[in-house]
């Protein structure tokens, strides 16, 4: 037990930290381990493109994404001649994206592209209010800003939502949000994030909103009948300990 906590404290991975001690790498095999993923080899390359007939983003060949939970299912989902939608977002806390915020929003627009599916993407402006101490209207400005260079990437409008919290929450996403905050125990969610008792409330309430996109009845517009419909979450590894595909509630 004395060498798994010491091993946890060489390096921090969450949703607000990054860090390793001594060289300052992160130890990737670890954080597969960690995080209950399984690694994304080359056969998995290989399958998408059997399936898509579309050269591998060299994101996949590279290894950039490395890692996933349950892709299998998706591959198998699909191979069978079910869809899936995807899901990504973006906290908005500057006026505009660098190249590492970038990254994740070109592979998606990879899969979009290369399945023909959905896409649904969450600015948490809501998110960065409490989290950056940023004024409600603010947070709104930034996620106007964001938006534009998330358009810029050229994904297929006629099967894109953007959507802020801010905005959007309310009627049957913020159903999904109550039944998953029903679901988590306040040691739970300490456990996974941190928390302490010196965080104001919003941050210990926050972690359902961010989790209900990859429900489908979170969108009644979009997937109406289709709850069943598979979510796919491109997303960083400091993102991957909360997210997760959903096949149903």
């Amino acid at each position: 037990m004395e060498k798994e906590n010491e091993t946890k404290a060489e390096q921090v991975v969450n949703p607000w930290e990054v860090s390793a001690k001594g060289t300052g790498k992160i130890d990737y095999d670890k954080l597969i381990d960690q995080f209950g993923c399984q690694s994304l080899d080359k056969s998995f390359v290989d399958r998408v493109f059997r399936l898509t007939s579309r050269t591998p983003h060299m994101f996949l060949r590279r290894n950039v994404f490395f890692a996933h939970r349950d892709f299998n299912e998706i591959l198998d989902a699909y191979e069978r001649g079910e869809k899936f939608y995807l899901y990504t977002g973006r906290g908005p806390s500057s006026e505009a994206l660098h190249l590492g915020h970038l990254v994740p929003f070109m592979f998606t627009k990879y899969l979009q592209e290369a399945f023909k599916v959905p896409l649904v993407i969450q600015l948490t402006d809501d998110e960065k209010c409490m989290w950056k101490n940023l004024t409600v209207e603010e947070s709104k400005r930034l996620a106007r800003e964001n938006a534009k260079d998330i358009i810029a990437c050229g994904f297929d409008i006629s099967r894109t939502f953007i959507f802020s919290d801010f905005d959007y929450v309310g009627g049957a996403f913020y159903e999904n949000m109550v039944k998953v905050a029903k679901c988590v125990t306040y040691n739970k969610v300490v456990g996974i994030f941190g928390f302490t008792g010196e965080d104001h409330i919003g941050k210990i309430s926050f972690p359902p909103v961010q989790a209900v996109p990859s429900f489908p009845s979170s969108f009644p517009h979009l997937f109406s009948g289709k709850d069943k419909l598979r979510c796919l979450i491109p997303c960083a590894i400091d993102q991957i300990i909360v997210k997760k595909h959903h096949g149903d509630q």
